[in-house]
């Protein structure tokens, strides 16, 4: 584990417009090629009236409380998007792309970002156990308190990547390669692929946690 310090910078907020066009029932259907420009979505659930849709696109939108909970979607676009108090839970995403998103509060147990690119992105306040970013490509993100109990970064890439007051109990790291990322505060007891954190700069209570882990991974023993 480095102990190198670098200028953290933060992600990029979304650019939203002041005022945003209400969405509707016709807007939550999702089909493929759907392009969805400056509406603000609220207590409603998007659904997919057939197969799993491609290419759908969200572009400065806003999302409050609103349910996308076991949607699949593939290769779908959100850039300059807003979610707040939104039910996330065991959404599927494959190959998608998020940039300048800001995700608060939001329920993501069992969200997929599976192969999936995410700039400038903020997760804070967020329910994301069993959250899973297996082979994507995370940089310039932040996770601020957030509960990421047995979350998969299994052979992801992240880059300016920052943990901060986390629950990464049981994670895996396996195969994961990692530059400027930072643990603040976290708990990483039971963590997994611990050698995927190889260059990963950690803080003191961070790494009373993360002894057991590495002790195991190199074969040591602790002596109760």
């Amino acid at each position: 584990m480095s102990g190198s310090r670098t200028s953290p910078k933060s992600p990029r907020a979304p650019r939203l417009p002041q005022e945003l066009t209400l969405a509707g029932r016709d807007d939550a259907e999702l089909v493929h090629d759907a392009k969805r420009l400056a509406l603000a979505f609220g207590a409603l659930d998007l659904f997919t009236p057939d197969d799993d849709p491609e290419d759908v696109t969200f572009e400065r939108c806003r999302f409050t409380d609103t349910g996308l909970a076991g949607l699949t979607l593939h290769r779908a676009g959100f850039a300059d998007v807003a979610f707040h108090g939104c039910d996330l839970a065991n959404l599927r995403l494959f190959d998608a792309r998020f940039f300048n998103t800001a995700v608060t509060t939001c329920r993501m147990t069992g969200t997929q970002f599976s192969e999936s690119g995410l700039r400038d992105v903020t997760f804070e306040g967020c329910r994301a156990d069993l959250a899973g970013f297996r082979f994507a490509v995370l940089r310039n993100v932040v996770f601020r308190d957030c509960n990421l109990t047995e979350a998969n970064f299994q052979s992801a890439e992240l880059r300016d990547v920052r943990f901060e007051n986390c629950t990464l109990v049981a994670a895996q790291f396996s195969q994961a390669s990692v530059r400027d990322v930072r643990f603040e505060g976290c708990d990483l007891s039971g963590l997994g692929g611990v050698e995927g954190l190889d260059g990963a700069t950690v803080g003191p209570s961070d790494a009373r946690s993360l002894l057991p882990s590495l002790a195991a991974a190199l074969g040591i023993a602790i002596d109760d």
